[in-house]
């Protein structure tokens, strides 16, 4: 990558940049963003994925490019781009091997991140969602002071100790002024393949804390084996749930205009 002390002049023209959030691990943050990106896709968008969680990255698996590499002419890199065209850039398309460890501290991954920003050929795109890692720690910090978002989803499972670390991380946006634009409740409730019916997990709600902290619920998603097949490589039918997120998503941008 470049030196610190180079010229940075960046070919990009992004019209919207949203950090996809979650305050703690596993609630399937990634993988929120990875099929938000492909609603947003189907809807006729031009649309960029920065893996900013440098230390996990697992959007190229959700993404089925895990074996593609950034190419780079020795000061910019070039995403890689999907076959449904979703512009990608994750460390692990810059590493020759995926499962190299990276062992950085907090300053030098912040630093990776807006690497990423400055030195990747974006070009034009309708929207660039940030996948960010987990946590309120140095990334999201600098991305938060450093990148124009119009706003951050949250992502968050029906659990209270879950629900007060995304707390913590919605105050932080609001200390920072970044808009969250919704929560989505991931592995919500499952479905019963016999009548259909919604089965909830868990008794905890997230009503009480979207209340407090004046956010929306954009949805909630149901645990299914379906969403294993991101990570193989396989196509994933989401159906009318993910499109109506998305869209929601799109309202709550073009009604910041």
């Amino acid at each position: 990558m470049m030196q610190q002390n180079q010229v940075i002049e960046p070919r990009r023209n992004i019209k919207n940049v949203i950090a996809v959030m979650s305050g703690k691990g596993g609630v399937g943050k990634s993988t929120v963003t990875a099929i938000l990106a492909k609603e947003l896709r189907k809807l006729g968008y031009s649309v960029g994925i920065m893996d900013a969680d440098i230390t996990g990255p697992s959007i190229p698996r959700l993404m089925d490019i895990k074996d593609k590499r950034s190419t780079t002419d020795g000061q910019y890199f070039m995403p890689v781009i999907t076959k449904e065209g979703i512009k990608v850039i994750s460390l692990n398309t810059v590493l020759p091997n995926e499962e190299e460890a990276v062992v950085w501290r907090g300053p030098v991954i912040a630093s990776a991140v807006m690497q990423f920003w400055n030195e990747v050929v974006w070009d034009d795109l309708d929207y660039l969602l940030i996948d960010m890692p987990p946590g309120t720690g140095d990334v999201p910090l600098t991305v938060m002071k450093s990148i124009p978002l119009k706003g951050v989803v949250m992502v968050s499972i029906p659990q209270d100790m879950v629900s007060m670390i995304v707390s913590k991380a919605i105050n932080m946006t609001k200390k920072l002024k970044v808009e969250v634009l919704g929560l989505i409740q991931n592995m919500s409730y499952i479905n019963c393949d016999n009548c259909n019916h919604k089965i909830y997990l868990s008794d905890e709600e997230d009503k009480e804390i979207l209340e407090k902290m004046e956010v929306e619920l954009l949805g909630e998603l149901p645990m299914t084996r379906e969403i294993g097949k991101l990570s193989r490589g396989q196509e994933l039918y989401t159906g009318e749930i993910f499109s109506s997120i998305a869209k929601r998503v799109v309202k709550k941008i073009e009604n910041k205009r």
